[in-house]
């Protein structure tokens, strides 16, 4: 479970719940990304504080994968992939299996939902560009500790790194194929 942002999770929800079934529907892949656990370095250590790093540190829970997430997530865990990362970045490289996974399937396109926007979706969004991929962000599937930093940074992203859209839209994108 997330301990330290219950409420942003919150409010996307419903938006990365009905994108992952609409996903599976159309033969997408679903992958859900969790913190893992690993020590923090002593930079991170200095930069946060001994509490504050050990909060991020355990942030993504402990247990199976699929337990871990919000109980309110409905995992396919026969399609599903469930990967651990150890960045806020899921691509950065080296520190999270799901660059390869995806690459394995030949999947070139992702669709960026969670929290927070401003640190683990955008840094997620920039690697995935970065390394080559299409980048769509669900504008109302992110959310970050204020409403001007969740808004800049998405406008960060779609000048730069990929699509942002509202759930509704990527609905459309997705029934219709593209």
């Amino acid at each position: 479970m997330l301990h330290w942002c219950p409420k942003l999770l919150l409010q996307t929800i419903p938006q990365i719940e009905v994108l992952a079934g609409a996903l599976r529907r159309a033969g997408g892949l679903v992958a859900w990304v969790l913190p893992g656990p690993g020590e923090p370095s002593a930079a991170r250590r200095e930069f946060y504080g001994p509490t504050v790093a050990e909060m991020f540190r355990t942030s993504g829970g402990s247990g199976p994968l699929a337990g871990r997430l919000w109980p309110q997530f409905t995992v396919d865990e026969d399609r599903d992939l469930l990967v651990e990362k150890e960045a806020a970045s899921a691509f950065f490289p080296g520190l999270s299996p799901l660059p390869g996974l995806l690459a394995e399937r030949g999947i070139d396109t992702v669709l960026v939902c969670g929290v927070v926007t401003d640190v683990c979706v955008a840094g997620t969004a920039r690697d995935a560009f970065t390394l080559g991929l299409r980048v769509i962000v669900a504008a109302d599937g992110t959310a970050a500790g204020s409403d001007e930093v969740h808004n800049a940074t998405l406008r960060t992203l779609y000048r730069s790194f990929g699509d942002v859209r509202p759930t509704a839209e990527i609905l459309d994108l997705i029934r219709d194929g593209r």
